[in-house]
């Protein structure tokens, strides 16, 4: 017959690491959804975020040490998830036309169906925390980098300079983060406005291809 600590561990299904990772989320879910209802990130408080996941103030710091780490955790869940979908997106196809269109699909999608987070990077963008903020631009280098990295290897502006490849690229990635707003904006069940707003993104992240295709760099002046 098995001993009562054998029969509960069976009947317990996750591990120690799995239920960690469960309270980790649902303290994140929990600030989220503070958000959600018009609190800024820098405002919310500890307690207050263990009180909405149905959690004791000690159990947050068994998994974080002050709410700017919360933060970073969030800032980083959401870029590697995004990056992974428009590397993706970018790899379906080699003409930059419709990588530019599949790309603003995948990433309207992906900004639609998170809202809080988005809500989140678009505030603490420009936010009350440095700590955020600088995280946040890490995560746009990362994204400039792997995009010029794609392009460079689809062979897309073949003979334009690396560095010169990485501004176009910056300029993608802020187009794409500025549309954001507006996105979560826009009203439910609108396919019209839904349409004219990504054939809107669209041509603004075609004009700068466009753009990059007619520049040419200037060669430094000598002294």
């Amino acid at each position: 017959m098995p001993t009562t600590a054998s029969a509960s561990k069976r009947a317990d299904p996750l591990t120690r690491s799995a239920r960690k990772d469960l309270t980790r989320a649902s303290l994140i879910q929990a600030a989220l959804a503070l958000m959600g209802e018009g609190r800024s990130f820098t405002s919310l408080g500890i307690r207050e975020i263990a009180r909405e996941a149905n959690m004791v103030p000690n159990a947050f710091y068994r998994h974080f040490r002050n709410t700017d780490e919360l933060g970073l955790a969030l800032v980083e869940e959401v870029g590697i998830t995004l990056r992974r979908l428009l590397r993706e997106a970018r790899q379906t196809s080699v003409e930059p036309k419709s990588m530019v269109r599949r790309s603003v699909q995948v990433y309207y999608e992906y900004v639609r169906q998170n809202r809080l987070q988005f809500l989140f990077i678009s505030s603490e963008r420009s936010g009350g925390s440095r700590i955020l903020r600088m995280a946040i631009r890490t995560d746009v280098s990362h994204f400039t980098n792997e995009m010029a990295q794609d392009f460079r290897r689809l062979g897309v502006y073949p003979d334009m300079p690396t560095s010169s490849l990485q501004m176009v690229c910056g300029l993608i990635v802020t187009t794409m983060l500025a549309a954001a707003p507006e996105i979560l904006d826009l009203p439910p069940e609108q396919p019209l406005l839904e349409a004219e707003m990504t054939e809107n993104f669209v041509q603004q992240l075609q004009v700068v291809l466009l753009g990059a295709a007619a520049w040419k760099e200037k060669p430094a002046r000598k002294s």
